[in-house]
């Protein structure tokens, strides 16, 4: 009896071990491939997204076929769409549609429709019917917005005409995947059920957006003031993940998509205050998810179609960018954009993008094309979105080998930049003109010291230069230009921004045309610190480290801390940081305490005719006890005084160390002895 109850007890979890063991496997496996596929990708500095191709290429059944369960994978990477398109939604804002709206629905829209007509057209001369012309022409329209932004970002071209055109094709492209994740699938119907299905769908889809969106626009606010009020980021993140799969699970169970009712809980959330904070809670759903989703995609394509197929793939990611750039150019133009931004514009949008994927895999499911169609597509434009990257490297270049306005402008802007310069000797070169580049500003209008500053934000600029401000715009990050703000001619520079990357153009062209010319660079914190000094920099200024001195001076003074201890500790703290600000000069002011013989202070010796040390290298010179901290000569201060440095007549050598060994140095400089 006893055996026969311990038997039964057994048999509902009899399975339950191998169930798990499959569903942890699955994981493991896709967990361990993506980790090794991203860290093979970022070495080469390649977006995470390739490694997720990547992985998925090599694990799938075209391949290796590691993955056993690729439908419990497809689950998964689904619920990647769904957080995708709640991000979107998230930046779908009102206010933000109506200042683009001019881009976005004059420019993106007629970007996707003519392309889709295009991609039509020519689907119907290679023989397939409209239906499956129409919907490759949709995932052929698509651009990256994962890529592309992110390259805006870095190059800092956002606010550039073209940064501005790209950013508006992306919101139109991602806005138009909604309505065509509903068509797609009523365009697999028979013909004389199609128009029935596609508006039944779009019906089903105005009723439950209208009701979503009218009903959600009055309580979703209220929602989620009940929901913070619990005080709880365990709360506030489940009650986000219940938003956006109920409204999916509404709008799945109303015939349409997941992805639609995720990008409308978006819409919602995005007309609340608590935005930002939901954009910050979901962003590890959505990459992780976005991963899988990446690496499904991956596994959707079988390589020996590229390699059977090697010619057709290659025109057919030739098309893809041709079609697409002239399509984008001539828009471009007809909307107002000069030459050189429809040029800029056609190179960034060519390539295709993730969306183009979602598509492809609707237009799969429902059979909507051959198979050996869809895979041909696929690796077209999964190849012309590794491309994207490297093609915007080039742009600069092909835009100036075929714009002859390219040259005219930028010669305008040198001219108009070394006109405001040309005046100016010893002055600063400010690279970026942010909040840092303009506190700097005012500190060196304080000292009567001139400068010329470089900016990438025309509206930034104009104000600017209205308010007497002497900022000119430009890229930091170009030789041409930093000739032009007169860095020959200048005493300092200052990389006012935190951009590692174009830190180091800057402090390669300074080192280049002006060897001598200390560079002060800011950076976030600590890591790039090795990267920057190497890169020549004079001094590195960590935001981190300034912050964290300027919380703990405020911090001890509401313990109360006396001033004159917590100005020490800040001091003490900054001189075993920075190599500039290591010790002082005696003053009359000083404090004793401050002033004794065992405290390091900063001496002056001024090489003068005659000296012993003319001549000599430091390292000859060997003085004990004591650190040569700087030299000036012809009036420049030399910031990496070696021990092969030699020593000239005038040069006057800043000493730091005790009173006793600033003598002992002082004399051997002078006398030799």
């Amino acid at each position: 009896m006893g055996s026969s109850i311990t038997n039964q007890q057994r048999l509902p979890g009899a399975n339950a071990p191998s169930i798990t063991m499959s569903t942890l496997s699955l994981v493991l496996m896709l967990l361990a491939a993506s980790v090794f596929g991203v860290i093979l990708v970022r070495r080469i500095n390649m977006p995470p997204m390739f490694g997720y191709l990547l992985v998925g290429l090599l694990i799938g059944p075209h391949a290796l076929s590691l993955l056993k369960n690729v439908k419990a994978a497809n689950t998964l990477a689904e619920f990647g769409v769904v957080f995708l398109m709640f991000s979107i939604g998230l930046e779908f804002s009102v206010a933000r549609l109506f200042t683009m709206r001019k881009i976005v629905f004059g420019f993106g829209m007629a970007q996707v429709l003519v392309t889709m007509a295009v991609v039509t057209g020519l689907a119907m001369f290679a023989g397939l019917a409209w239906q499956p012309g129409l919907a490759l022409g949709g995932a052929v329209a698509m651009s990256s917005t994962a890529v592309l932004s992110k390259l805006l970002v870095e190059r800092r071209e956002l606010q550039a005409p073209h940064g501005r055109e790209v950013m508006g094709v992306l919101l139109a492209q991602d806005l138009i995947v909604v309505p065509l994740l509903i068509v797609i699938p009523a365009l697999g119907q028979p013909a004389a059920d199609m128009a029935m299905e596609v508006g039944m769908a779009l019906l089903k889809a105005t009723v439950v957006l209208g009701v979503v969106l009218f009903l959600g626009q009055k309580w979703m606010r209220r929602w989620f003031h009940i929901v913070a009020r619990g005080k709880s980021s365990e709360l506030f993140v489940l009650n986000v993940l219940l938003v956006t799969l109920g409204l999916a699970y509404v709008t799945e169970e109303a015939g349409l998509s997941l992805a639609l009712g995720a990008f409308v809980a978006g819409m919602l959330i995005s007309e609340t205050e608590y935005r930002h904070q939901v954009e910050e809670d979901i962003k590890p759903f959505r990459d992780v998810l976005m991963g899988l989703f990446f690496v499904t995609i991956g596994m959707m394509l079988n390589p020996t179609v590229i390699w059977k197929q090697f010619w057709l793939v290659l025109l057919l990611i030739v098309g893809v960018l041709l079609v697409k750039a002239i399509i984008v150019y001539g828009l471009s133009r007809l909307f107002g954009g000069g030459q050189s931004t429809g040029l800029r514009s056609a190179l960034w949008l060519a390539a295709g993008g993730e969306f183009g994927f979602v598509l492809l895999t609707e237009i799969a499911t429902a059979k909507l094309a051959p198979r050996p169609i869809v895979q041909v597509v696929l690796a077209a434009l999964l190849i012309s979105m590794m491309l994207a990257p490297i093609i915007v490297h080039w742009c600069d270049r092909i835009v100036i080998r075929f714009s002859a306005g390219e040259w005219l402008a930028r010669s305008m802007q040198l001219t108009q930049l070394a006109a405001a310069s040309i005046a100016t000797q010893k002055h600063a070169v400010l690279c970026g003109f942010g909040r840092s580049g303009q506190s700097l500003a005012r500190i060196l209008g304080q000292e009567n010291i001139s400068y010329v500053a470089l900016d990438l934000d025309p509206e930034r600029v104009r104000e600017a230069a209205k308010g007497g401000e002497s900022v000119m715009f430009g890229d930091a990050g170009r030789r041409e230009n930093l000739i032009a703000a007169g860095v020959k001619r200048a005493s300092v520079v200052v990389i006012t921004f935190a951009d590692t990357p174009t830190a180091e153009k800057v402090l390669h062209y300074c080192r280049d045309l002006r060897p001598d010319l200390p560079v002060l660079v800011r950076t976030e914190d600590e890591r790039d610190l090795p990267r920057l000094v190497a890169a020549g920099a004079a001094e590195v200024v960590p935001d981190a480290q300034e912050a964290s001195l300027m919380l703990g001076s405020h911090a001890l003074l509401l313990m109360g801390v006396p001033l004159n201890r917590v100005m020490r500790r800040a001091r003490d703290a900054r001189n075993a940081r920075y190599r500039l600000l290591r010790g002082f000069f005696k003053g009359l002011s000083d404090q004793p305490e401050e002033t004794d013989a065992e405290s390091a202070r900063m001496y002056s010796v001024l090489i003068e005719s005659g000296a012993f040390a003319i001549g000599q290298s430091l390292d000859d010179l060997a003085l004990c006890d004591i650190e040569v901290s700087a030299i000036r000569r012809h009036g420049i201060r030399g910031l990496e005084p070696g021990p092969e440095t030699r020593l000239q007549e005038g040069d006057v050598v800043v000493l730091l160390g005790t009173p006793n060994a600033a003598a002992a140095a002082e004399a051997k400089l002078l006398q030799g002895v």
